[in-house]
């Protein structure tokens, strides 16, 4: 069921059971019949805490994985990594001064919240609805949001996601998730990893030669001096991986 919310961008649960009520094929695909009751929406609700406490997303991905027909499509050499904002469900107007201060949200549903001269930091700051979510922007001019971060390990023969992680959204989270994955990779033979600029780090290409691994990074020079050096620029291969990492 949370897979069809997925694919169908169905707000929420209560909208999603809704739907099974009388949607023929989401009924097919969870396997109810034709009259079968639906689930109410809070046993529901509670029983997908307990999904995401038991890691099935990871098991489900895994058991893909494992299929013959899906094994053979996927390379051990060669791989990719990226990183990805995965925007919480809380409002910038939930941030709020851990000590209890700070003027609350104006009347209504969805009230007025004027931030104007208000430093607003991790440190001092936490989301009343999503505490583990944390204030982060991808970039430079880009609009700060309440978030998570997602990981991705790409395999490049045929471009299928091999592993995933969720983190808290930290400057350091990517490189972290990145060498979590590619240790995670069975064997200990050679490979390559894919990664943009904001890999290219002394400490994240240390381990990732200390895991057998040679990365392939896009070299970042802005104002200082890329870890990527003409070693690994020199083979054809690194060429191909900054190719094939944007799939």
């Amino acid at each position: 069921a949370l897979l069809l919310q997925a694919f169908y961008s169905v707000r929420s649960e209560r909208q999603l059971m809704e739907q099974l009520d009388y949607n023929l094929l989401f009924r097919w695909f969870v396997g109810l019949s034709m009259d079968a009751p639906v689930w109410d929406v809070t046993v529901f609700t509670k029983n997908r805490e307990r999904l995401l406490a038991g890691d099935v997303a990871g098991k489900f991905l895994a058991t893909v994985l494992g299929q013959p027909k899906v094994k053979a499509l996927l390379s051990d050499e060669h791989f990719s990594v990226d990183g990805t904002l995965i925007e919480a469900w809380a409002s910038v107007k939930s941030f709020r001064p851990k000590d209890g201060s700070g003027e609350p949200p104006g009347p209504g549903r969805n009230g007025d919240r004027d931030f104007h001269g208000e430093r607003r930091s991790n440190e001092t700051h936490a989301s009343t609805s999503d505490p583990e979510a944390r204030l982060y922007r991808k970039g430079n001019g880009q609009l700060a949001k309440l978030a998570f971060m997602g990981h991705a390990l790409m395999e490049n023969r045929h471009a299928l996601v091999v592993n995933v992680r969720l983190t808290a959204a930290t400057g350091l989270a990517e490189r972290e998730a990145a060498v979590s994955m590619v240790e995670a990779i069975p064997g200990r033979h050679r490979i390559t990893v894919g990664a943009d600029k904001a890999y290219d780090t002394k400490d994240f290409v240390a381990n990732m030669r200390s895991l057998g691994a040679a990365a392939h990074i896009a070299q970042n020079t802005s104002n200082r001096r890329s870890a990527i050096d003409g070693r690994t620029t020199r083979h054809p291969g690194y060429a191909v991986s900054l190719r094939i990492r944007k799939r």
